[in-house]
């Protein structure tokens, strides 16, 4: 069994997914303005990891964590909103090109939001996970199995 293949709890599983988003947000960043056809690739395959990412979040993970308690609550439509504030932002990304204005604001302001909300749910949400002993093992394996399926 590959690496890959391991089963991956899911807060080992959304973490790597944040460092590999953030990563891509750097490189995007110290890319020039003459790579043009660079910039659009990138800001496609951050959209589309970032689709993949709150999908599986919004399907499987807020739900788990809402129905452990109601003390969740707030934490859980906080990020659901944070989330359709990047998902207006990833749209907007896909429907414009590099050149255009704004293009590396909003990719730049997407990366800004998805570092905030990545802040939050490492240092509240996974601990509040964690203290509530939900079955990390089985959300990781559930959110593994329907990421593989978005891709």
């Amino acid at each position: 069994m590959t690496t890959a293949n391991k089963p991956q709890d899911a807060i080992t599983l959304l973490t790597k997914q944040h460092r590999d988003v953030h990563a891509m947000f750097e490189k995007f960043e110290n890319m020039t303005d003459r790579a043009k056809v660079s910039k659009k690739k990138l800001a496609d395959e951050i959209c589309q990891a970032l689709i993949m990412h709150t999908t599986i979040e919004e399907e499987i993970l807020y739900p788990a964590v809402r129905e452990a308690t109601e003390e969740t609550e707030d934490m859980v439509d906080e990020a659901v909103v944070e989330h359709a504030s990047a998902k207006d932002l990833i749209a907007q990304i896909q429907e414009m090109d590099p050149g255009d204005d704004l293009y590396d604001a909003k990719v730049k302001v997407l990366g800004e939001l998805v570092d905030h909300h990545v802040e939050e749910e490492e240092e509240e949400m996974f601990p509040k996970m964690k203290e509530l002993k939900l079955d990390l093992k089985a959300l990781g394996e559930e959110m593994a199995a329907r990421a593989a399926e978005l891709q």
